[in-house]
């Protein structure tokens, strides 16, 4: 076993040398199967749902769809304008620096957002910038996805909640398996289960939706015991003979892939998938500045192909605390209650990455 990432798998009983942990690592691997364990999970409604529910109810059929909806549009809006300025920073901060190692990916997601806006393949909602972009030929390609055989054995699928791969989460409960979605943004809570047999043949294509899974999901948290067999991720761009993936930039597929495997439901062996427009097909992205904490693909479902990459790229094995922002870490509620829960139990502060506020020089240029 790596001396920098530690599983456990029980009842946690600290032994003299477990309490030794190295003053520099990088990701710390848990999951907790106790009797005694905190469960952060509601057996109903999450916190957000009672939040949109009409007169205190925790009932869906009380739940205010459109408020819901409203603040979910403005949180998105929000988020994306605070990308966007994220993205000018650093393009600002690159032309001061040889070798930036972020701006790079800046300039490839805008060269294809650019291009499917140009092109018109972008579907909405548009535009695209800042988004995994909706494309002409999503359910095509979610039909070359759902072909495959990795798919068709999987009991639980993990689907991001982008609109592109809504005919994945379609596919998915149609199909009689069990659906994992994360909260947008993480920013009310962590995944929520979709069960294809508690859903009516009327509500499952409602509940591939936002506002659907906050109805109909069951949330979950940290100590729930659950196998994931694949993962469908989005993607701005990916590079086929690789498996290199860009995101939007936000990190959240990330982050969501090092707690399922802080949570041991998922490994080096489970396939991930993405599906995109053929031309988010890309041949540019530099392996050799891949962060630590970015996740590869094994294989592309386009409208017309499906590829596999056979890619040698590693997997994140957990939470890169080392490259996590006190900025993020504000933002996601799961992080900071995941974060105090290690440092509680070894006894030891976990590191926390670079602050991404705005430098001095860069505030002035802005002004």
């Amino acid at each position: 076993m790596d001396a920098n990432h530690i599983r456990f798998t029980s009842a946690i009983t600290f032994r003299e040398s477990l309490l030794k942990i190295p003053q520099k690592y990088s990701a710390l691997s848990f999951s907790f199967h106790s009797d005694k364990k905190k469960n952060f999970r509601n057996q109903s409604l999450n916190s957000q749902t009672r939040r949109f529910c009409k007169l205190g109810s925790a009932s869906t059929e009380n739940f205010d769809e459109a408020a819901f909806e409203a603040e979910r549009l403005r949180l998105d809006s929000k988020a994306r304008e605070s990308m966007a300025e994220k993205a000018e920073r650093e393009r600002e901060i690159s032309n001061d620096s040889e070798d930036d190692p972020k701006s790079w990916k800046w300039t490839i997601r805008k060269r294809i957002w650019d291009m499917m806006e140009a092109e018109n393949i972008a579907q909405n909602p548009r535009p695209v910038h800042h988004r995994i972009p909706n494309f002409v030929g999503a359910a095509a390609a979610a039909k070359n996805l759902g072909g495959l055989e990795v798919f068709r054995v999987a009991n639980c699928v993990k689907v991001n909640p982008d609109s592109p791969q809504k005919q994945v989460r379609f596919l998915t409960l149609s199909g009689g398996k069990k659906l994992l979605t994360p909260q947008p943004r993480l920013r009310t809570g962590f995944f929520s289960v979709l069960e294809a047999q508690k859903l009516s043949p009327n509500t499952i294509n409602e509940a591939c939706t936002s506002v659907g899974v906050a109805k109909y999901g069951k949330p979950i948290g940290l100590d729930e015991k659950i196998k994931v067999d694949l993962i469908v991720i989005g993607s701005v761009a990916v590079d086929p003979r690789t498996g290199a993936r860009l995101g939007k930039g936000e990190g959240f597929a990330e982050l969501e892939y090092g707690m399922l495997r802080y949570m041991g439901a998922i490994d080096d062996n489970t396939p991930v998938v993405t599906s995109v427009h053929d031309r988010q097909l890309v041949d540019d992205i530099p392996v050799e500045k891949l962060l630590i904490h970015d996740v590869p693909v094994d294989i592309i479902c386009t409208p017309t192909q499906v590829i596999f990459t056979n890619t040698s790229i590693p997997k994140p094995q957990g939470i890169y605390w080392d490259k996590l922002s006190p900025e993020k870490l504000g933002q996601i509620r799961i992080l900071r209650e995941l974060k105090s829960r290690v440092e509680r139990e070894t006894g030891q502060k976990l590191p926390s990455g670079p602050s991404e506020k705005l430098p001095p020089t860069s505030q002035r240029r802005r002004r």
